[in-house]
Formats: structure tokens, C-alpha cells, sequence
């Protein structure tokens, strides 16, 4: 029996409505029949506060799933797992590594806090190498599979301080769910390639057509035939309902809506979608 699908924008770049927190980070509140899932924890305590204003309650967290390890998706992570007593967490085990980027001369550190990975090992983890089902009708890709020559992590990435060693984000993974009308991806920031994972899904489910995808894309430094690509993608899957969130990067939002109309839809912190 299929469930009924509500997320709710926790955290996202830009607001949906007023009162609201916003900071560059992404989390979804996921509520699937009974179940209640939250994807992704943004990168502070501001996850706390938007959840009062939308009424959440993440004292009733059955899992939290992390698409990666960077901290503007599991920043807000430490705070959680103050309330969210008993949730268990699904991630892959190169989450929890060191991370660093390096946009000018001086490296930065963009991973996990040593406060966040201190808590989950009192928790019950499950690590997402491979496909991990959390409910029926709902898994995470586990790593996904690098299969084309035209997609990369999205930046200047690093697993050392150095910056000698390239952080390939093994870690990144997806959450798909089937509905009523079809399967829902959801994206943290889509390193491992929006094409990737999108094929992966089809292969790991059989599923030729795709309903719909939602979150960051990390198309913000791609190029134009990286951008077209993926919309042929999008094509060819028959998606009826993209939201590009948080990393997608204006052009490529831009170019979604420009080629797929009312199927884009622009929310943010707050925003809600039912399926």
C-alpha cells in the first residue's frame, strides 16, 4: 500500500515564508504514513527554530538519514540528537571523514564537528555503503556509481589539509520513495552527478519514468553541456515535478524552468509538497 508522501523545507538558502531561519544548508522533514524521516540538518541549531514555527516535532524522528558529510548538511546534526532520542541514522562511513575545500590559498574544514560524530556513536547507525531500505517503499542509494565522463563532485574538495588529496564524496547519497504517481528522489547536494543517480535509481528499481526530483543539484559551477545534459535526463525519465534547492546555482534553475515550465517549482525554507 502506498504511503502518503508531505515534505516540508526545514532549511534551504532563501525563505518560502516569513519567520522564518535560512542559512546555505538543506533539510527535509519527511512525513511518509506514520513515519517521520528528517533529511539532512542544515548547518546549525536554526533547524530547532524553524521547526517550532512549522509546528514540527523532531522529538518524533523514527530515522535521520545524511546525504554527505559537509557541514551545511549535518551542522545541525549535534542539536538533533539531543531530542531525537532512539532515531536511527543511516549514512555512509566516509561521512564522517575529514573534509576540507579550498576555493582561495587557505584550506577550510567543511566537515562533520567532532561534537556531531561523538554523539552518533551512542546511536544506532546503519551504514549506507550499499542501497539500505528505511521503510517500505523508502531507501537511500548508498554510494552511488560514477558512470559518465561529464559529471564531477562540483568544487575543489579535499580529504587533507593539504589539499593533496581529492575528496571524491563517496559519501553522497540519495533518498527514493516510491508514491501513487511514481518514484520521488530526493537529493542532498548530488555530488556523485544528478545523471548518476538518477540512472542508478532506475536501475536499482526497474523504474523507467521518474515523478519527481527534489533538492540540490550542484550544477553551480557547471558547465552549459553539463546543464543540458542534465535536462535531457530529466527528459528521458519523464520527470513531472523538479524542485531545484539550496546548490543547483541560478543558471541551471533558470534553464530548468525556462525548458520544463510549471513542472520546475522555486520553494524554500518552508515550503511544502505533497505526493
Amino acid at each position: 500500500m502506498m504511503q502518503n508522501i508531505r515534505i516540508t523545507i526545514l532549511i534551504e538558502n532563501k525563505a518560502y515564508k516569513d519567520s522564518l531561519k535560512t542559512e546555505h544548508g538543506l533539510s527535509f522533514w519527511i512525513e511518509h504514513g506514520n513515519d517521520k524521516i528528517l533529511f539532512d540538518t542544515g548547518q546549525s541549531d536554526a533547524i530547532l527554530h524553524n521547526a517550532r514555527i512549522l509546528d514540527i516535532n523532531l522529538e518524533q524522528i523514527d530515522a535521520i538519514i545524511l546525504s554527505h558529510g559537509h557541514y551545511d548538511h549535518a551542522g545541525g546534526l549535534f542539536s538533533v540528537l539531543k531530542i531525537a532520542l532512539g532515531a536511527n541514522i543511516y549514512l555512509h562511513p566516509a561521512a564522517t571523514g575529514s573534509k576540507f575545500s579550498q576555493k582561495t590559498s587557505e584550506a577550510k574544514y567543511i566537515g562533520m564537528s567532532d561534537s556531531a560524530k561523538n554523539a552518533i556513536q551512542s546511536c544506532n547507525v546503519i551504514w549506507t555503503a550499499a542501497p539500505a531500505t528505511i521503510f517500505p517503499g523508502m531507501s537511500v542509494t548508498g554510494q552511488v556509481p560514477r558512470k559518465n565522463d561529464y559529471e564531477d563532485t562540483g568544487g575543489a574538495f579535499f580529504a587533507d589539509k593539504n589539499c593533496h588529496k581529492p575528496d571524491k564524496l563517496l559519501d553522497d547519497q540519495s533518498l527514493f520513495i516510491e508514491s501513487s504517481k511514481g518514484l520521488v528522489i530526493v537529493l542532498g547536494c548530488g555530488h556523485a552527478g544528478v545523471v548518476n543517480t538518477l540512472d542508478y535509481v532506475s536501475n536499482l528499481t526497474g523504474a523507467k519514468n521518474i515523478y519527481s526530483v527534489m533538492g540540490g543539484m550542484h550544477l553551480l559551477n557547471a558547465n552549459s553541456a553539463r546543464i543540458a545534459k542534465t535536462i535531457e535526463a530529466f527528459k528521458k525519465y519523464q520527470v513531472q515535478k523538479i524542485i531545484p534547492l539550496h546548490c543547483t546555482g541560478r543558471e541551471a534553475m533558470e534553464r530548468l524552468k525556462i525548458t520544463f515550465g510549471d513542472k520546475c517549482l522555486f520553494l524554500g525554507t518552508g515550503g511544502q509538497i505533497n505526493f
